[in-house]
């Protein structure tokens, strides 16, 4: 069984394996344009640490390996503003956003985690993916979000936007 807990600066190594291993994994399945092989950058790994927003996906056994991270973001995401072809399913309920999430391939259900994580503490989460990642992108549906439309990152890139929100 997977678990989540905030990830702690002594596991900076094993963080960027994985994300190594996203990367690799991307590039194999036909989402080579994602992060290439240089997204999320050393020094955003560190921040993420630094500022409590780092999370690590442990599997269940008495050693808790690390087997998937991501950044559980809090508050308004300023890239998630502007929303296009579409609208977003709640604009009006604070959110939490799932950033940069990768796992090993060691275990399954590393998104689902995250998201269960989430959804305990809000009821709004949102994501989004680069339109070449279709693996993240039926992951996403069948974990019960909705494609709300296409957010801009900073640079201009373009990402698919989701959000799952509780029916109360």
């Amino acid at each position: 069984m997977l678990y989540v807990r905030k990830a702690e600066p002594g596991e900076l190594g094993d963080i960027m394996r994985i994300y190594r291993a996203a990367q690799d994994f991307m590039a194999r399945t036909g989402n080579p344009n994602q992060w290439k092989h240089t997204h999320p950058a050393l020094s955003l790994v560190k921040s993420d640490i630094e500022n409590g927003t780092a999370r690590v996906i442990c599997d269940g056994t008495d050693a808790g390996r690390i087997c998937g991270v991501f950044a559980m973001c809090e508050g308004a995401d300023p890239t998630y503003s502007y929303i296009e072809g579409g609208k977003w399913l709640d604009d009006v309920r604070p959110y939490v956003t799932i950033h940069r999430i990768a796992g090993d391939q060691t275990a399954h259900g590393i998104l689902r985690c995250a998201a269960e994580h989430c959804r305990t503490r809000y009821s709004s989460v949102r994501a989004d993916t680069h339109r070449e990642n279709l693996i993240m992108q039926r992951a996403l549906e069948k974990n019960g979000f909705s494609r709300c439309g296409t957010i801009y990152l900073q640079n201009g890139d373009p990402r698919m936007a989701y959000q799952w929100v509780s029916a109360e």
